[in-house]
């Protein structure tokens, strides 16, 4: 099996050498058959190749089973014309990852704003309010006039039927409830489509309960009474925001697993950005990746009934909630002092005890 690994740009590089440890560590206590083939992207590909996204990467992820990608800092990208790719974005849109999803959990030991909270926000991926994926030419954001600036909200039956099944086959492995997030009081027929859409899909999942929340409800629920939800469905903005936020109440986006999905493939991706300002000092919390190879490794267990892969996906996390368990042993984003590598050789030598 052949993961391609992209570590992109600022902190990436230290995370995702701090990942290959503990991944290295997988490889000899299991004797897992993966070969992690690293590539550049981001301003490291631009350097050499003159694209943030070079087109050799788009064939490598076409011949692997999954991909890791590391975060990028899209900010400082040159235009498109000079090389400026945004890899998340294309690659999401390119392989149809038309599935983002985002753990919260609370962790014993690890600083939270709530006392308790488990759930999944399962956002739909490729269309949406994002100006860079919901056209087939040209961008959904532009100015007819000087003073005017418009965005196309573009929302799909394929689109809303494909993450809604996603995340009732979600709430059917955890406690069986799914809660449809929007705002179709105020946007009754694009959100009224999406929400249609979920309700025609949960008649198939008599065993899930579904109810449904307003957007900004929801905001407020998060932080008053996150107990409440299991696996939360919605659009791709309501979804970015109200992951962030439920990744913060439970931590810090620095422990915010995330995969990108689709029907035959399926990318890690730490929640967190790029983070410059850091970038360098080895203190950026690597757990983020690492929670988000373990949710690639779940998948590809299912996808291929790789009994191995399961196993391995439960090593990791038990062992990033082993050493994230000791105070010692935490970054300083989580009020500790070990640095980025620390971090990492700690979950590798925890998997091999």
């Amino acid at each position: 099996m052949k993961i391609l690994v992209l570590p992109g740009d600022g902190i990436g590089p230290e995370i995702t050498d701090a990942t290959m440890a503990a991944l290295n560590a997988l490889k000899r206590k299991l004797g897992l058959e993966i070969d992690f083939v690293i590539r550049d992207i981001g301003f490291a590909a631009h350097a050499e190749s003159g694209s943030t996204l070079p087109d050799n990467i788009l064939a490598e992820i076409d011949d692997s089973e999954g991909v890791i990608l590391g975060p990028c800092d899209t900010y400082g990208y040159p235009d498109a014309v000079d090389g400026g790719v945004n890899p998340s974005m294309t690659l999401r849109k390119h392989f149809n990852l038309y599935a983002n999803i985002r753990p919260s959990r609370v962790r014993d030991g690890i600083p939270a704003t709530v006392k308790a909270m488990d759930l999944v926000i399962a956002r739909e991926n490729t269309e949406g309010f994002y100006a860079d994926r919901n056209m087939v030419s040209g961008s959904g954001e532009f100015m007819p006039t000087d003073d005017t600036a418009l965005a196309v909200r573009k929302i799909t039956v394929k689109g809303s039927e494909q993450i809604a099944r996603a995340a009732f086959e979600l709430a059917r492995t955890r406690r069986k409830k799914v809660t449809a997030v929007h705002k179709a009081n105020v946007l009754q027929v694009s959100d009224g489509l999406f929400l249609d859409c979920v309700k025609r899909v949960g008649e198939n999942y008599s065993d899930v309960e579904l109810d449904d929340v307003l957007v900004d409800a929801m905001a407020a629920y998060l932080i008053r009474r996150p107990t409440d939800f299991d696996v939360v469905v919605t659009t791709n903005m309501f979804g970015d925001i109200l992951s962030d936020q439920a990744a913060e109440l439970s931590g810090g986006l620095g422990l915010g697993g995330s995969i990108n999905a689709g029907d035959d493939r399926a990318m890690a991706q730490a929640a967190h950005g790029a983070a410059p300002d850091i970038a360098g000092q080895n203190v950026a919390n690597p757990t983020a990746l690492m929670l988000s190879v373990q949710m690639l490794f779940v998948w590809l267990a299912n996808h291929h009934g790789d009994n191995v892969l399961s196993e391995a996906a439960g090593l990791l996390e038990a062992a990033v909630d082993m050493v994230l368990s000791d105070p010692a042993k935490r970054t300083p984003d989580m009020g500790g002092k070990a640095g980025t590598n620390e971090l990492g050789a700690a979950v590798a030598a925890a998997i091999e005890v």
